[in-house]
């Protein structure tokens, strides 16, 4: 049976050519592409594929906050984070939030084969480039039991995100399907969490913490 796979991309050139080399592959089936994390998460929860190979910086919904979502609905599906970034805030974010493999887009089409045939097998999977980047950092920080992004919830994890990325309190508002007095206490609950008292420091913030990348 094929590996059925979802690809989650902002750029159409990288979804297009990553679709044309699986598709040569034998044991391999793209079922559906998304350009945000939103999407992504919408169509993981509708098509099911086995494995979603996902960009981490996205616009909209970053991909570390996509894998987090699909992976509680769907713990089956295995997520392979695809990045230019080998910086280990990227790295750990994604290995935190449950991918079972992260790939640089510099390497070769065929490690992306190997990588998704060993995620399909339950196995992890990482680039050489990050190996030893992260690795030693990611399980010094489990051992201290260091809090994720100081135990923001998932809302707050995406309005920070919108907020650093521009958006109004009336576009997220709109984005998230909420009221903006809603968008207005989660916010203020935000920056008093981190005791950050303007948009340019949450957006500093979002930055660091691998939420935006703001390209």
């Amino acid at each position: 049976m094929s590996i059925r796979i979802l690809l989650a991309d902002d750029h159409q050139i990288v979804r297009d050519g990553l679709r044309a080399l699986l598709e040569k592959e034998p044991d391999m089936e793209v079922v559906g592409e998304a350009a945000d994390g939103r999407t992504a998460v919408r169509l993981a929860l509708k098509l099911r594929p086995q494995i979603v190979l996902i960009d981490v910086s996205m616009p909209d919904m970053n991909g570390v906050e996509a894998a987090r979502q699909i992976l509680a609905e769907a713990p089956d599906i295995k997520v392979l984070a695809l990045s230019m970034h080998a910086d280990k805030r990227y790295v750990g974010a994604m290995l935190r939030a449950g991918a079972v493999g992260y790939l640089l887009k510099d390497l070769a089409f065929e490690e992306v084969a190997r990588a998704i045939q060993s995620a399909g097998q339950g196995q992890v999977y990482l680039s050489r480039g990050v190996v030893g980047v992260v690795v030693g950092d990611y399980v010094r920080c489990l051992a201290e039991g260091q809090a994720d992004r100081s135990d923001l919830t998932a809302r707050e994890r995406e309005i920070l995100q919108l907020v650093a990325e521009g958006s109004s309190t009336k576009e997220i508002a709109a984005t998230l399907h909420i009221s903006i007095k809603t968008v207005e206490t989660h916010r203020r609950q935000i920056m008093e969490r981190l005791d950050i008292h303007s948009v340019a420091e949450l957006t500093k913030y979002a930055v660091r913490q691998g939420l935006t990348s703001l390209e």
